[in-house]
This record gives C-alpha cells, sequence and structure tokens, in this order.
C-alpha cells in the first residue's frame, strides 16, 4: 500500500517536480547578466537544498553583481516522499555574497530561515518575499502557470521562466505575448530539455514509456523530457534580429482559412517577402518575432472576429494546426483583399 500511495503521489506530480538542468540554466542565463546588477533575485519554486537555480545565482553572485539572492519552495506531505533533504518545515534561503573572500557561497553565509507555511509561491509570507524581489527566476509548477505568471505580472516583476510551450495557447498567457508584455527566452523553442524527476516518477517513466520519447538516459540518470521554454519580460538582443525572408507571395502556395481572412503559411521559413495582410503561421514563429517587424494580431481559437470563436481555422474543411496571426509591419502592398 506504500509503495502504491508513494507511485500515485508521484504521478500526480509529474508536472511539478522537474529539477532544471544547470547548463540549461547556464545557456539562458548568459545572455540576460546586464539585467542583475544591484538586484534582489527570488526563485520562489525552488527547494534551495537542490536546486540549480540557487546554485546558479549563489555561485555567480559576484560576476552578476547582485543586491540578494531568496530562494523559496513548497513543501507538502507529498512532496515529502521526494525530497533529498526532508525538514519538518519549510524554510527560505537568503544570499547576500561572499564574506570570508574566497567567491564561493559557504554554508555560513547563508542565512536559513524558517517560514510559518508551507512555502506555497502564493501564501502571504511569500509575497512579502515577492514584493522586494527585482526579478523572478525559476521553473514554476506547470500545472499552476497561468496563475504563477497572473501573480507576476500583478505585482509588476520582472521574470525569467520555464513553461510548457501549450502554454503559448492558453486563453490566459496569449494576450500577454500579443501586448509584448511577455515573450519567448533565447533558447530555440526546438532544443531538447531534459530535467531531473524523482526516483519514483523516473520509474513511471521507464515502465510506461519508450527511452527517446519521454526520457532519456544521461550518466546513468534517468532525465525527463518536456515541452519547455524559456518566458520573460527581460529584454536579449535575439527580440530585435530580422527574420530574413525570401519567398515572394502568390495563392496557389498560400491558401486562405476557410473561416477568416488570411494565409495559411505552414512553416516560418515561408513567411512571403511581400504580402502585408493577415498570416497565420505556426507558434515556432514566436523563436523568430521581432515586435519592430511583426505585429501579432491574435491566436486562431480566440481571435475576436472569428466566426468560429473557440476552433481552430479549418482549409478545405481539414483544421490546421495552431496557427498564429500576424502581419508585416515593412510591407504594404494590399494583399489581403
Amino acid at each position: 500500500m506504500a509503495g502504491n500511495k508513494s507511485l500515485h503521489a508521484a504521478n500526480k506530480a509529474k508536472n511539478d517536480e522537474f529539477y532544471t538542468q544547470l547548463s540549461d540554466i547556464e545557456k539562458e542565463l548568459r545572455h540576460y547578466k546586464h539585467h542583475f546588477k544591484n538586484k534582489i533575485v527570488y526563485c520562489n519554486c525552488d527547494d534551495p537544498r537542490v536546486s540549480n537555480f540557487f546554485h546558479y545565482f549563489s555561485y555567480n553572485f559576484e560576476q552578476l553583481g547582485l543586491k540578494k539572492l531568496i530562494a523559496t519552495c513548497y513543501k507538502s506531505q507529498e512532496r515529502d516522499l521526494f525530497s533529498q533533504n526532508n525538514s519538518e518545515t519549510a524554510v527560505y534561503l537568503e544570499y547576500t555574497g561572499d564574506k570570508n573572500g574566497d567567491n564561493l557561497p559557504n554554508p555560513d553565509e547563508i542565512a536559513v530561515k524558517l517560514l510559518k507555511g508551507d512555502g506555497d509561491f502564493r501564501s502571504k509570507e511569500c509575497i512579502e518575499l515577492l514584493k522586494q524581489a527585482d526579478i523572478v527566476v525559476t521553473n514554476p509548477p506547470f500545472s499552476l502557470f497561468r496563475e504563477y505568471v497572473a501573480q507576476l505580472i500583478e505585482y509588476k516583476k520582472q521574470f525569467l521562466i520555464i513553461g510548457n510551450k501549450n502554454a503559448i495557447t492558453y486563453k490566459e498567457i496569449f494576450p500577454l505575448i500579443q501586448n509584448n508584455q511577455m515573450w519567448l527566452g533565447v533558447t530555440p523553442m526546438g532544443t531538447d530539455m531534459l530535467f531531473g524527476v524523482p526516483d519514483d516518477y523516473a520509474a513511471i517513466l521507464v515502465e510506461k514509456k519508450k527511452a527517446g520519447s519521454s526520457y532519456r538516459i544521461i550518466d546513468g540518470v534517468i532525465k525527463a523530457r518536456a515541452q519547455a521554454c524559456w518566458f520573460t519580460n527581460l529584454d536579449h538582443d535575439k527580440r530585435h534580429e530580422n527574420l530574413i525572408l525570401y519567398k515572394q507571395y502568390n495563392p496557389e502556395d498560400y491558401p486562405k482559412y476557410d473561416n477568416y481572412n488570411a494565409i495559411e503559411v505552414g512553416q516560418v521559413s515561408d513567411i512571403p517577402i511581400d504580402y502585408d495582410g493577415a498570416m497565420g503561421v505556426p507558434i515556432t514563429f514566436l523563436d523568430k518575432y521581432n515586435p519592430e517587424q511583426f505585429e501579432i494580431i491574435g491566436i486562431d481559437r480566440y481571435v475576436e472576429d472569428n466566426p468560429n470563436y473557440g476552433k481552430r481555422f479549418t482549409i478545405n474543411n481539414k483544421e490546421v494546426y495552431a496557427r498564429i496571426l500576424i502581419k508585416n509591419k515593412k510591407v504594404k502592398n494590399h494583399h489581403e483583399n
């Protein structure tokens, strides 16, 4: 019975117990170093004892010029099944930099403080910590992504977080992308992101899935694959690079949708150079999105003037994959009519 309970808990937590690899953090964070000088960084979904986010910021504290680093995590009875360092209560850690001159975050330099509650990012005491932070960096629970982002927006925080790629299409998330309140990070969406997972869940992956589709074994350790990408409101250079276009528009290669006045562009590389009307493109377009080059009109299911609101676009009565509607700001050829 105890084994079944453990497996059930691991299965329930499958979307919320992914531990980000240090290599993935380093690859993305190197593009934002200038944002962190004299800033308070808060990792509010990270067990600071095992979190690679805390590791990255504590070991690069002086190089980044941070003012303070804070880390908290949710602690529940179920989570204790996975924790590598169980404790009787939730804690948070504060680090304000090297004190003994060795430029390393030694244990006696890190303040460990008790939380009254369970460390949930929505709790009053964690919100108080959030208020003092400048930038939030973490891998929040995928199942609570909508609520998590809403909190960051409410408190007007800068952030760099990991989320499921499908979050792009959420009704609550896409308007933030459309209004340039949030965009994708530098790491391409096609990058294979692997995560550490609890042993119980790793056993479930091995039992139910084939290696390569849901997990890989790296140095003898099972790493879960997830459809994940970085979301941020920190500016980066890639966001201002123009997408090179070379194809010419013609109605044969770019059919219009049955239920919306826009052309279908099946691949980002096929966006025509000379079309100024509405175009439906894959969500991978956001990898190349430059707000000075393109305008985002909406997303298929939730565009306001879609007569079949809530449904995807169709061509010859066949539904196409999720499409983002865009216009090229630099073209004036009036093809839309």
